[in-house]
């Protein structure tokens, strides 16, 4: 099925591994020109694999998504280094790496990094490049949020809470760019064997006692057979696929939403 994304440009925040390079992989094979940003360095070796398999245009920048200036400068460097751009995808996520139950048992210092990085990284995103995408009257804008943004999860609250605030932001874009033919939409995944899922388990042994202890993938798998209807790991390649249609064609008249990729964690 024709996609329609071919020889369009991409904007990936957070492409140095997980979901988010999934999604840079995704966006290639497609046929985009795809820009690579992450604070990590490990972005290049991303960038170098992806130009590699795809043979599409690939640029690739270091980039801390909590500077707005440093955004504003990678947007700018992002079309001049691909000729346009029409689509944003930020994929960033990052926790407190504290296991927060009872909620009291964080301190609110805790909060102002987890909501700078999450929340903050999109709304950069959104104002460094929506310049550049008015005058095309198309384009998209893709937030990465999370079921634990819906159902105001314990483990983590800050996290959630920023999560939650991702999908507020995404409505509101959505409302504002539809004039301009700009679609703004939402992914909340469910269980994906990432850093941040594995953090999570690190803070809960943290805070366990010794002999009721699992390793990872025990805590895991009781994790998904209890939440999960479909009773199975969601994959970053699976997040990638559903990031592509909300930027393609197939999803003209799709806005404003968030797409769950969950395994039926949450149903509405």
């Amino acid at each position: 099925m024709d996609t329609g994304l071919a020889g369009d440009a991409v904007a990936v925040l957070g492409a140095a591994g997980g979901i988010g390079a999934a999604i840079a992989r995704a966006f290639a094979a497609e046929g985009c020109a795809v820009a690579l940003l992450d604070r990590s360095a490990r972005v290049a070796e991303v960038a170098a694999a992806v130009r590699e398999a795809h043979r599409v245009p690939v640029t690739d920048l270091l980039l801390d998504a909590t500077d707005y200036g440093a955004v504003q400068e990678a947007a700018r460097t992002t079309v001049e280094a691909l000729g346009s751009c029409q689509h944003v995808v930020v994929s960033i996520g990052v926790g407190s790496g504290r296991f927060g139950m009872p909620f009291w048992s964080l301190d609110p210092g805790d909060w102002d990094a987890v909501l700078r990085a999450n929340l903050m990284s999109c709304v950069h995103a959104a104002h460094a490049f929506v310049p550049y995408l008015l005058p095309q009257r198309r384009g998209s804008f893709c937030f990465l949020s999370s079921v634990a943004g819906q159902i105001g999860s314990p483990t983590d609250p800050p996290y959630s809470a920023a999560k939650a605030a991702v999908l507020n932001f995404t409505q509101c874009a959505a409302r504002d760019l539809a004039e301009h033919g700009i679609r703004a939409n939402a992914i909340c995944p469910g269980m994906v064997k990432t850093e941040l899922n594995q953090s999570v388990w690190e803070a809960w042994r943290a805070r366990t006692p010794e002999a009721a202890r699992v390793d990872y993938e025990r805590w895991a798998a009781e994790k998904i057979r209890r939440v999960a209807p479909l009773g199975r790991w969601q994959t970053a390649e699976d997040v990638a696929a559903a990031a592509v249609f909300l930027a393609s064609r197939l999803a003209d008249n799709v806005t404003g939403q968030a797409v769950n990729v969950d395994g039926g964690q949450v149903m509405r």
